[in-house]
């Protein structure tokens, strides 16, 4: 599928992304989000079961399997 940004003659291709939510003042990191990703610009689009996947996520907020720093562009 031709990308949807105005200009952009990339492609969408299927790829993982990493999907970051701030939340309540808390950083939450997903990483593995299978999204459709423009080869050029990078645009990515999320498929509706893939949202509503990441929506039962956020709701369930299990213990993460991993932690990671976390800096501050200051």
């Amino acid at each position: 599928m031709n990308c949807t940004i105005d200009g952009c003659p990339g492609e969408y291709e299927q790829r993982n992304v990493t999907h970051t939510v701030r939340r309540d003042g808390q950083v939450l990191v997903i990483d593995g989000v299978p999204a459709e990703v423009c080869s050029i610009c990078g645009d990515a689009l999320l498929a509706p079961d893939t949202i509503r996947r990441l929506e039962r996520i956020l709701a369930s907020l299990d213990q993460p399997h991993k932690t990671v720093p976390l800096y501050e562009f200051a």
